[in-house]
């Protein structure tokens, strides 16, 4: 079965984001999957923090799982919410602030997700964002 989101149009998307944080000033880590999680690209920006890649990677797997953008889970996952705890349940798989973002065909399937890592969670999102802005599905 072919994917959701072609490799042509996840480099797109990463080719938007790179722009974008380029303009805030943070290199970042970027990851777009398939509407099953699965990674078709990834670019881990010069002098980007290490630890976003697993981070990008997860926020984007995140968001498809959830069919949401992760920083619409943050108040779902507080403590005395419903999802309180849900990331624990996954092996660590799951992120839960903001920097994922859901890719939409035009007909609104969802194709994948971008996720984003290395600068604040409103840097991510802004970032991810530009990528999702520059999805042609």
């Amino acid at each position: 079965m072919p994917r959701n989101i072609t490799l042509a149009q996840a480099e797109a998307v990463i080719e938007a984001c790179k722009a974008e944080a380029v303009s805030v000033g943070q290199p970042m880590n970027i990851a777009v999957v398939d509407d099953g999680g699965n990674l078709v690209a990834f670019a881990a920006m010069d002098d980007t923090k290490l630890i976003g890649e697993n981070i990008s990677q997860r926020k984007a797997l995140t968001a498809v799982l959830f069919q949401m953008d992760t920083r619409d889970l943050v108040p779902l996952v507080q403590p005395g919410a419903a999802l309180y705890g849900i990331e624990s349940t996954s092996d660590g798989r799951l992120v839960v602030f903001a920097g994922g973002v859901l890719l939409r065909s035009a007909d609104g399937q969802v194709a994948g997700a971008v996720g984003v890592s290395a600068g604040t969670v409103d840097e991510d999102h802004q970032v991810a964002e530009a990528g999702r802005r520059a999805y042609a599905g």
